[in-house]
């Protein structure tokens, strides 16, 4: 068995935001985990998220040059609650309870979220 946190990394890197469901409960589990938090089961597999989700708490955290960004809790429609960052909108400006939309970022491994129709043209 590969560690949990391995197996995300790795999917990370692959561009897909991955998070584990409990066999035995169905239920999703976010932080990988060995077993589920919801009813102790070890039988977890992996799926992957369409990233699409509501802000559930945000807060602006300043930098030294005057400019904010957003650290958020987001709900995924899957179940499961992640704590990320916000993009493309100043930190102040983000709402409870607005839809966001999550990507793997590029530069590094890590998920990512922008306000939902922000990238349509």
């Amino acid at each position: 068995m590969t560690e949990p946190y391995a197996t995300y990394t790795e999917l990370l890197q692959d561009g897909r935001i991955a998070y584990q469901r409990c066999v035995s409960c169905r239920k999703a589990v976010f932080y990988p985990r060995v077993l589920c938090p919801h009813c102790g089961a070890v039988e977890l597999e992996w799926e992957h998220s369409a990233g699409r989700g509501v802000v559930y708490s945000t807060t602006a955290i300043p930098e030294r040059d005057g400019t904010s960004y957003a650290v958020c809790l987001v709900d995924l429609d899957e179940g499961f609650r992640m704590l990320s960052t916000v993009i493309g909108v100043p930190a102040t400006e983000l709402r409870i309870g607005e839809r966001v939309v999550g990507r793997v970022d590029p530069e590094e491994p890590r998920v990512v979220f922008e306000r939902e129709g922000a990238g349509d043209a």
